[in-house]
């Protein structure tokens, strides 16, 4: 993110987490075994009902392995205490009623994972190419424990960048001295994939699809970095002369800041091709810099993407190359320079496709005084301008973690309840089976228990009851498939009971529901 390179710069941080975290348990799911009756009997009859609608909203946060911002706090903890930490940020995020996670995992051309293509990251084990010891895979690790939790787990690359100044000593291991020939090095010390070089896209296209093949994701994630800032090579043009010259005896007619924009465009719309066609429900989503240009919406001034960055991202959302767009929003809504509102509103005018718009939060340092207020009226915002698809994610997790008021203003303000992630529609996916379910009527409750033909298709369960006329509604992840029931609660009788399956798309299966009588 544009917000982690002006900022990230000394912000390893102690180990910060651990105290907490050895007070904090994993949540524990537990199946309710039913008491022991005498005469069960099951209710067989079926009826049809009006269900309410369930609640979606994509609620994520962004998790950065950058420098160490977010995740592991420092580069050289044991795994245990690595994985002490993540769980400690899982659970806080399910704990508040946030479905999904952002999680980076190619900072600079490094993996925290296991990669063919790219050393072990230096911000994981404090060396370029080290593996964790004891051996484990983060990355496969964070998925699982993410899943456990009902939370989606999105990877986040940085598809351009080679090496980070905070990334300790360029060594033979690195991809600088793998790739020098399509490499440059800027002059802030940073060094950088020549995106114009096929070796490049090739490259990073290879690192995305493996990815893709080899873990059970939930999306791929892109922020705002394709040419550098022009801060981070002191004011000066990128160095890629070599590819522009051979481009232009090759007959390219292009100016140079159209060819550079090609060079990204044809390589996001790869991408995204390249997903689809290895796992259809495994969403491409990007974060670009908010601003599209100055004048996008009039009124509005600061830094180009466009013409900075050589990225067209109005374009990637006008074709429908993202399953999830998030400009990174990351001022106050009454700044009319850069209204957060008013850059949404354009954003959603250029959202042909009608593609999902989650916008990113600076939920770390929007320059508010009170901003536990301004990023709560931020989600309240969007979803007024949003009401087909809400969604928001939070720029960092470190906003959450370091400020309890905000935290607590969420759960009980917009994140009060749970709530699915938005369906794709234009993901196709086999629909899933109607579940099964059985009552077993006790003397004081009743027992509720649902299966599946396909469980392994099964990532939340929608479970509803009925008390007189009212409805109550329960998003449960898959583990749990059964559920104890008063007969009567607050004055008034059980006298229906529904469940419905839900895929890891969104997607619910036809209900069934069940009378009490």
């Amino acid at each position: 993110m544009k917000t982690v390179e002006k900022t990230e710069v000394n912000r390893s941080v102690p180990n910060k987490y651990l105290d907490t975290v050895k007070k904090v348990q994993p949540p524990i799911v537990q199946e309710i075994v039913p008491p022991v009756v005498a005469t069960p009997e099951p209710v067989e009859e079926t009826i049809e009902v009006q269900l309410p609608a369930v609640p979606r909203e994509f609620r994520a946060a962004w998790i950065a392995t950058v420098a160490n911002i977010n995740w592991p706090s420092k580069n050289n903890l044991s795994v245990e205490q690595q994985k002490l930490e993540a769980v400690y940020l899982l659970d806080l995020l399910k704990n508040n009623n946030f479905n999904a996670v952002i999680f980076q995992v190619r900072p600079s051309a490094d993996a925290l994972y296991n990669s063919v293509y790219e050393p072990w990251s230096y911000f994981l084990t404090g060396e370029i190419g080290r593996r964790p010891e004891p051996y484990y895979d983060p990355l496969e690790f964070w998925v699982e424990e993410a899943h456990k939790r009902g939370l989606e787990l999105h990877v986040w690359l940085n598809p351009y960048r080679a090496h980070h100044t905070n990334g300790g000593a360029v060594t033979a291991q690195s991809m600088v001295r793998r790739a020098a020939d399509h490499v440059v090095r800027l002059k802030n010390g940073m060094y950088w994939f020549d995106p114009a070089d096929q070796r490049t896209q090739d490259h990073a296209s290879a690192v995305v699809s493996d990815i893709v093949k080899r873990y059970d994701i939930d999306g791929v994630h892109f922020d705002d970095y394709f040419y550098p800032y022009a801060s981070y090579n002191g004011g000066a043009d990128f160095p890629d002369d070599k590819t522009w010259n051979a481009y232009r005896r090759n007959g390219g007619m292009l100016s140079r800041a159209d060819w550079r924009r090609d060079n990204v465009n044809k390589f996001i719309q790869r991408i995204y091709k390249e997903i689809k066609t290895e796992k259809n429900y495994v969403k491409f989503g990007l974060s670009p810099f908010g601003i599209w240009k100055p004048g996008y919406p009039a009124g509005i001034t600061g830094s180009s993407q466009y013409d900075e960055l050589y990225a067209d991202a109005r374009l990637w959302l006008n074709e429908g190359w993202v399953d999830y767009f998030t400009p990174q929003l990351y001022w106050a809504i009454d700044p009319p320079r850069q209204s957060f509102t008013a850059l949404l509103k354009w954003w959603q005018s250029e959202n042909t496709h009608n593609r999902h718009l989650w916008p990113g939060l600076n939920t770390v340092a929007v320059r508010t005084n009170d901003r536990p207020t301004e990023i709560v009226n931020q989600v309240r915002v969007t979803r007024e301008i949003l009401p087909q698809s809400v969604g928001a994610v939070h720029w960092s997790i470190a906003g959450l973690t370091k400020s309890p008021e905000l935290l607590r203003r969420l759960k009980e303000g917009p994140y009060a309840q749970k709530a699915l992630v938005p369906k794709s529609p234009w993901l196709k996916a086999n629909p899933l089976l109607q579940p099964t379910l059985l009552l077993t009527d006790q003397k004081q409750s009743v027992f509720a228990k649902w299966l599946h033909k396909q469980p392994e298709q099964v990532v939340h369960w929608i479970f509803y009851v009925r008390y007189g006329q009212e409805w109550e509604i329960e998003i449960l992840d898959a583990p749990i498939t059964s559920f104890e029931l008063p007969k009567v609660k607050y004055g008034k009788s059980l006298n229906a009971v529904a469940v419905q399956a839900v895929d890891r798309l969104g997607n619910e299966s036809v209900y069934i529901a069940k009378p009490i009588r």
